[in-house]
């Protein structure tokens, strides 16, 4: 699932200009989106290979995106660091 919100997060940031991009916030943004999205857990390869079968459909896709553009929000109310101030 990792793997999954991690490849989507730029593509997601990219509708956000105003979001902070440093590496903690970044980090938040994925996190937050994985505590809202379903674990997905396997033991064999039969079922690493139907996980990754399902996370390729486009409802799960659109179910991790709209858990990223929420944690995007979210995180850029409530960054946990200071506002960067502009020169």
């Amino acid at each position: 699932m990792e793997d999954i919100v991690l490849s989507k997060l730029d593509m997601v940031l990219d509708q956000y200009p105003n979001c902070c991009r440093c590496d903690q916030c970044r980090r938040d943004i994925a996190i937050l989106a994985l505590n809202h999205l379903p674990a997905r857990y396997s033991s064999t390869a039969k079922g690493e290979i139907f996980n990754r079968v399902q996370a390729m459909s486009l409802e799960y896709e659109v179910e991790v995106i709209q858990q990223i553009a929420k944690a995007i929000e979210i995180v850029s109310q409530h960054p946990r660091h200071a506002p960067k101030t502009q020169a």
